[in-house]
Formats: C-alpha cells, sequence, structure tokens
C-alpha cells in the first residue's frame, strides 16, 4: 500500500496537472448545471449533485493512478484486457437493466448501491487494445494482416455490445476511436476507400433488417424536416431542444430560472443528453461558448501531448481519447441542434452520469501518464521482447 501511494504521490507530480485542471473546471461548470436542471425532479436536485461530485472525486483518483502505471505495462496485457471487455459485456445478459432508456446499457448489481455501464469502461480498455494492436505492426501498419487484426477486435467489441446493449450510440464511439487512430497512425488512405465503398454497399442492407422503424425516422427526417414537420414525431425531443437553446439569447435566463428547464418534463433529458439546450436556455450563447472552448482545451491538451511524445503507441493512446471526446462532443451538440440524430450520448464532463465521468477522467488518465512519460525507456527499447500478435 505504501509502494502504491508513493507511486501515485510521483504521478501526481509528474502527470498533466494542465489536463486535470481543465477536467476538473469543467466538471464543477457541469455540477453547477445539473444543480440546476435537475431542481425540479422529484427527488429534487441533492441526490444528482452527489452522485456527480462522488463519481468525479473517484475519476480524479482513477486519473492518478492509471498515470502511475507505465503505457508499456497495459500493452503487455492486451489479452487480458480483451477477456475483460467480453466478460464485462456478457454480464449483461444476468445483470443488464435500461434505466428506462430502451438500452440494456447498465449492470445493475443487487449489492452495490449505483448502476454502471460496462461500454463506457470498454473505451479505455479499447484505446489501450488498439494502440498496442497497432504498435505490434508499426513499420507494416497497413499490411492485410495488421488491418484484419484491428479490425477483427471491433467487430467482436462492437458486436458483443450491440448484440447485448442495443446501445447504438456508445458502438459508434468504438468506430469513431478506431477511424481516429487508424488515420493517426498511418493506415493507407487506400483502406479508407475501401471501407467507405464497403459502408455503401452493405447500408442498404442494415437500413432494412437492422434499424427499427424509429431510428430509420430519426435518420431520415435530418434530410427531409417534411416528414415531421409539426415535431411531434422523430423530431419531437430536438424541437424543443432548439427552443431551449436559442431561448436564452446572449446570456441566459439565469440559473435555475430557464422556462422549459425548469418545467418538469418541458426538455427531454436535461441534466444527460439534451444538456446543452438547457445550458443554452440558462446561461444563453455566452455559456455554450464557455463550455465548447472548456470541452476544445481538454482535446487540444490530448492532442498536444500525443504530438510530443515520440513513442508510437504512446502518440497512439492520446489521440484515441482525443477521437472518442470528439465524437461525443460533436454528435452531442449535434443531437440539439438538429444535425444528428438522437443517439443517447452524453456531453463529456457536463452530463449527468456516474460511470461516464469516472471512465472520462480514467481514460484522460492515460494521456496524464504519457505526459509524464512520453518516451519509452532505454532498458524498454532493447531488453523488452516484442509484443505479441494475437
Amino acid at each position: 500500500m505504501r509502494r502504491l501511494l508513493s507511486r501515485m504521490s510521483e504521478a501526481f507530480k509528474k502527470g498533466d496537472l494542465m489536463l486535470l485542471l481543465l477536467c476538473v473546471v469543467t466538471t464543477i461548470f457541469g455540477c453547477l448545471v445539473i444543480a440546476s436542471t435537475t431542481a425540479a425532479s422529484v427527488s429534487g436536485s441533492l441526490r444528482y449533485l452527489l452522485v456527480q461530485i462522488g463519481a468525479a472525486g473517484a475519476g480524479i483518483f482513477f486519473y492518478v493512478f492509471i498515470s502511475s502505471v507505465d503505457t508499456e505495462f497495459f500493452s503487455e496485457h492486451r489479452t487480458a484486457l480483451v477477456i475483460f471487455n467480453s466478460i464485462l459485456l456478457l454480464m449483461l445478459i444476468p445483470f443488464g437493466t435500461d434505466n428506462n432508456s430502451g438500452n440494456k446499457s447498465w449492470l445493475a448489481f443487487p449489492f452495490l448501491p449505483f448502476d454502471i455501464q460496462p461500454a463506457e469502461i470498454c473505451k479505455i480498455t479499447y484505446v489501450l487494445i488498439m494502440a498496442s494492436v497497432m504498435a505490434s505492426y508499426q513499420q507494416k501498419v497497413s499490411s492485410i494482416k495488421s488491418v484484419l487484426h484491428m479490425v477483427g477486435h471491433l467487430i467482436l467489441l462492437v458486436g458483443l455490445n450491440m448484440v447485448l446493449s442495443e446501445d447504438l450510440g456508445v458502438s459508434l464511439i468504438f468506430v469513431f476511436i478506431f477511424v481516429g487512430m487508424a488515420f493517426a497512425g498511418g493506415v493507407s488512405m487506400i483502406w479508407f476507400l475501401i471501407a467507405g465503398g464497403g459502408i455503401a454497399l452493405v447500408a442498404p442492407i442494415i437500413w432494412n433488417f437492422f434499424l427499427d422503424n424509429h431510428q430509420k425516422n430519426r435518420i431520415a427526417v435530418l434530410f427531409n424536416p417534411e416528414l415531421d414537420a409539426k415535431g411531434t414525431g422523430a423530431m419531437y425531443h430536438t424541437v424543443r431542444a432548439l427552443r431551449s437553446l436559442t431561448g436564452g439569447g446572449m446570456t441566459g435566463q439565469g440559473l435555475f430560472e430557464g422556462n422549459r428547464t425548469q418545467t418538469r418534463g418541458a426538455l427531454f433529458a436535461q441534466h444527460t443528453d439534451f444538456i446543452f439546450a438547457a445550458i443554452g436556455e440558462e446561461l444563453g450563447f455566452l455559456g455554450c461558448a464557455v463550455i465548447l472552448l472548456l470541452l476544445f482545451a481538454i482535446i487540444g491538451r490530448c492532442i498536444w501531448v500525443g504530438a510530443r511524445s515520440t513513442d508510437y503507441m504512446r502518440k497512439l493512446v492520446c489521440f484515441g481519447a482525443a477521437s472518442a471526446l470528439i465524437f461525443q462532443v460533436i454528435v452531442n451538440i449535434g443531437m440539439c441542434i438538429g444535425v444528428m440524430p438522437v443517439i443517447g450520448l452524453t456531453l463529456p464532463f457536463v452530463s449527468y452520469g456516474g460511470s461516464s465521468i469516472i471512465s472520462l477522467y480514467a481514460m484522460l488518465g492515460l494521456v496524464s501518464g504519457v505526459y509524464a512519460r512520453p518516451h519509452a525507456t532505454s532498458h524498454e527499447r532493447y531488453i523488452r521482447p516484442p509484443l505479441k500478435t494475437y
């Protein structure tokens, strides 16, 4: 225990404190908004606020703890991470619950007072798995064997998540992490063109046989608003979000004062998926600008730490974390302004959600670890056995 505390203390000193500060400031901003958006709920805002603060505290612990572990250690145990992901998702069979979301995405253990979203944890391990696989093929990352290996891990994770939870939103995060890391890792553009052609070929099959009617409507209405001109169908939640987002003007109506935010049922998921709309109503354009600047600063910091490192795998870990954040920010805000389908993704560090906030801090703990150890040490270069490619 003493050795662990010593390592964590050293990691805290050498880790990326600027990144941690940005995350904490964004979380504090989010807690203020959560307190406001849940004030009109039946149970009041205190419960939500305490859960978010507690999760943030646990997240900071994991940020520091993971910062203390060398990325090479995770890479050397890649098979264990794959098995861990599979078991975690398979536990949705006996313990899965939908939390009234329509997706069986949470684990409800009878001995825990809170639920766990396993896919959020898998985001962290998937970044590590991808970075490790690509590093093992570093000199031939565009080879058929390399690409098939990467795609195999993606299919395994997305397949399990979709079959067991039907959560399309989180599944798409894995895909975007894959694309972002493959692009940053130097995979040939030919493979991206092949993938684009493959998607175009299978899209009609997916549309006709794998999507429910409500999922089709949410996508189709983006291209033809006349399908729901009155905003009573697929655009119902988006229309309400847009009214809230634009109802605050430049400075907003004030915290705890938003017309729709403070009226129960007027704004759907105002503390989770549509919290950005609530920020627009209560804090206006300036509040939205502040939160966007904070999120872009976090993403930019991840990219900067990755670019600063000379180690291929460490770079990819940072770019993978940045890719996950970019996708969530774009989709969440896109849902609020009507340019993305409603697929249930939270706004990082702002939306309510214990699993989400802890996993985000833990994932950025990987980036902090790269900041503390941007280069492989000399003894690793010469005596470390080659990475296995299974």
